[in-house]
């Protein structure tokens, strides 16, 4: 038990260490300063691939997303056309059907019409 308080490091360093034995534990600026930089330079590049990679995955999810929207916007406006010239059933029997109406109308407009043309000027030519 002596003995281990005996090799219990010191807080003086002067006292503890001789001066080469410091010499080949402590660091010169210059290695500390070498050292420094390399680690920058390893987070700076591990910081480029982070960014890079949830780049990547933010716009493949963009994409994703965008994807299912223009789908879902393509599907809704075929809907509401096919809704509108008749081709699908009315929904909560909200009647859109306009072709039917305009057929009606022409109908009307051009036969109209074509009976207040004399027959014989349209074989005149």
């Amino acid at each position: 038990m002596v003995e281990l308080i005996k090799e219990f490091p010191l807080t003086d360093i002067g006292a503890y260490m001789s001066e080469e034995r410091i010499r080949k534990v402590a660091y010169t600026k210059e290695e500390v300063d070498r050292m420094i930089d390399h680690a920058v330079r390893i987070a700076v590049a591990e910081a480029h691939r982070i960014d890079e990679e949830s780049m990547r995955k933010h716009n493949r999810d963009a994409t994703v997303i965008s994807m299912i929207l223009g789908f879902t916007a393509l599907a809704l406006f075929v809907d509401g056309l096919l809704r509108l010239l008749g081709i699908i059933p009315p929904f909560m029997q909200i009647d859109i059907d306009v072709l039917d109406k305009i057929v009606e109308r022409v109908e009307v407009d051009v036969l109209d019409k074509i009976k207040q043309v004399p027959i014989q000027k349209l074989f005149q030519r």
